[in-house]
């Protein structure tokens, strides 16, 4: 069966992922446009650089070349739980998690800003859960805060996972200001370059305009298409069943592992609710959820006992993906 397989930490598993990822974007193929010109940075970074990725790509190598972009970072969110020691012992269950969290909406499926921000996520990731390891951390707190610069001229609404930062160092250390400003002159430090970039350009109003979406209005609705809640079922229902093997083996872990699920919350509240920084909602947004998802889901069908249960239900959320996909 497939949990069973990819508990395994065996080459073999590189393969079969490879042949999932094709086998869950085949669906993609059936609603593809003519034409897909994706814009993969935010305007701040577009205008500037004139940069214009994308446009060349035949929508069939667009989907292929996210595929490949998420392949690898499904193997760079395994290798990250593998080093840290997350799961117990090194398997490709989070590597599945992954490549099958990326698939379940169409938009997940092409070039988009925030599948080039998972990239910043997972580095940002291997970073914070270093900081319980050492003693000072003001030089990776000052990069970290650049790191979330680079991601928010990416894709702008990341920039709310500056305060992730903050919180990790709640979640992590004892009370340092010096921290807490490190955090926050490696933010600074990224647009203050831009905008002396722009202000050279004799462009400082533009540069002003990057901080528009701070003034949208929270939207009261999110348009969906109703199938897309359906195939989120399956999903929320695993994550209640996270919740109840996390019961039984939270005091049970490390402090490190403990600590890092409760930063993980606050990563997933931060990235859902960030959507109304964008100003065209739509769902490859939610696409910055999967990375905690993925370590979620992963920790569940690691430790789920009965094989009934966690293989029935990983095949469930297999055919709903290609099922919705299809239709």
């Amino acid at each position: 069966m497939i949990i069973n397989q990819f508990r395994k930490f065996t080459p073999v598993n590189i393969v079969l992922l490879a042949v999932i990822g094709l086998g869950l974007c085949l669906g993609v193929f059936l609603h593809l446009p003519d034409e897909l010109t994706p814009m993969l940075f935010e305007p701040a970074l577009n205008n500037l650089l004139g940069l214009q990725f994308g446009l060349t790509l035949a929508p069939q190598s667009n989907v292929l070349t996210t595929l490949a972009l998420t392949l690898i970072q499904a193997f760079l969110l395994n290798r990250l739980m593998n080093n840290f020691n997350f799961l117990g012992k090194p398997s490709f269950v989070t590597a599945l998690m992954y490549m099958t969290l990326a698939s379940l909406f169409i938009p997940f499926l092409v070039l988009s800003p925030t599948l080039i921000c998972n990239f910043i996520s997972i580095w940002m990731l291997s970073k914070l859960f270093n900081i319980y390891h050492h003693q000072d951390i003001k030089g990776i707190m000052f990069d970290l805060g650049m790191i979330v610069g680079i991601g928010s001229l990416v894709y702008f609404p990341f920039i709310v996972m500056f305060i992730l930062l903050w919180i990790s160092l709640i979640i992590f250390r004892p009370f340092n200001w010096r921290e807490w400003i490190a955090t926050l002159l490696g933010l600074c430090t990224i647009y203050f370059i831009i905008g002396v970039i722009y202000y050279w350009l004799g462009r400082i109003d533009q540069f002003f305009g990057i901080f528009k979406p701070f003034t949208n209005s929270f939207p009261k609705s999110l348009h969906m298409d109703f199938h897309d809640y359906l195939v989120l079922i399956p999903i929320i229902f695993a994550l209640i069943l996270f919740l109840l093997i996390l019961k039984d083996q939270f005091f049970k872990s490390i402090v490190h592992v403990r600590k890092s699920f409760q930063l993980l919350f606050f990563m997933l509240l931060l990235a859902i609710g960030s959507f109304y920084l964008n100003p065209v909602i739509s769902e490859s947004h939610f696409l910055l959820c999967a990375p905690p998802i993925t370590i979620y889901l992963a920790y569940y069908f690691t430790y789920a006992k009965n094989k009934w249960i966690y293989e029935s239900l990983y095949a469930i959320i297999i055919m709903a993906i290609i099922y919705f996909q299809f239709m």
